[in-house]
């Protein structure tokens, strides 16, 4: 048996990291090169993974070119696995797997298809919930799944913490997809379609805090947003970009003020008034390093 990796962040390393443990053969190792790596949140070099251990592998900076797609051809391996990476790998690469393409998505397919699947489930409020491993198809997470793990996003969590949660759940679903595979005893099933529900693209400038909107909304933007996403952000004065990183909610007990103005601020804070309490602003980033005052509006 033979098997290609493919990916470029933290869930990538987990997978190659159970590929080694399990003694899975992995012969061939294509990691997204650090120079191209701008923009993707979470990236990771897992070529020095490979280097570590052994494994023949190449940097790409697009995985459907020739030069890749020739190299993989020619490998002719059994499982293809594509694992955290943002492109679409093409039909060509898809037809290389002799058995199949495998994929991983942080949602419970079929529900939440699509994209932006960690920041969504902070947004919508999801608590228990599931990663998936199936077979990439034409479709978008639509093809058969091999697999599914639980892990449990607290209202207390951050960007961060919902990316270790889905790598150490995507650690031990990937161990014993792994071993299924090896043993035989993989029993693949296929989606309800009328169950699908897809997750539409964000963008930074989705960003943007509305504050309007009630502080739990708020709060919740930040910690879906926050590192190593580009962050939720106010714009003061209307031109220079303040991104909230870690903020806390408080009771309003004294400040009576449009909803969006600052309070108060501090060496270690900027409370923020809010239609239903106070954003307390524990880290941020003043872009544009201005002097920022209380009594203004963050819009």
């Amino acid at each position: 048996m033979k098997s290609v990796l493919i990916g470029a962040v933290g869930s990538t390393r987990v997978v190659l990291q159970a590929m080694i443990e399990v003694g899975f053969p992995v012969d061939h190792v294509f990691a997204l090169d650090e120079q191209f790596s701008e923009g993707v949140s979470g990236y990771y070099p897992i070529h020095k993974i490979a280097e570590q251990h052994g494994i023949p592998y190449s940097k790409f900076k697009n995985i459907n070119d020739t030069k890749n797609i020739t190299v993989i051809k020619n490998l002719s391996a059994d499982y293809i696995f594509v694992i955290g990476l943002s492109q679409l790998v093409g039909k060509d690469i898809i037809d290389c797997a002799n058995v199949g393409v495998v994929g991983f998505h942080p949602t419970p397919l079929p529900k939440m298809r699509g994209r932006a699947a960690n920041v969504w489930q902070v947004l919508l409020g999801v608590h228990k919930t599931k990663c998936t491993m199936f077979f990439i198809d034409a479709g978008v997470d639509s093809g058969d799944i091999l697999d599914q793990e639980e892990y449990t996003i607290e209202d207390s969590d951050y960007a961060e913490d919902v990316y270790k949660k889905i790598e150490n759940a995507a650690y031990v679903l990937s161990k014993r997809v792994l071993r299924s595979i090896m043993n035989g005893t993989l029993s693949p099933w296929k989606q309800n379609e009328d169950e699908a529900t897809y997750l539409l693209k964000r963008t930074p400038e989705d960003g943007i805090i509305d504050w309007d909107d009630n502080i739990e909304g708020i709060h919740r933007l930040i910690r879906a947003v926050s590192k190593p996403f580009p962050g939720a952000f106010g714009m003061y004065d209307q031109k220079h970009k303040i991104i909230i990183w870690r903020a806390d909610i408080k009771p309003n007990l004294k400040y009576i003020g449009l909803n969006g103005q600052i309070a108060e601020i501090t060496d270690e804070y900027i409370d923020v008034v809010c239609k239903d309490g106070i954003l307390h602003i524990t880290e941020y980033d003043n872009v544009d390093g201005i002097k920022i005052l209380a009594g203004h509006k963050l819009r």
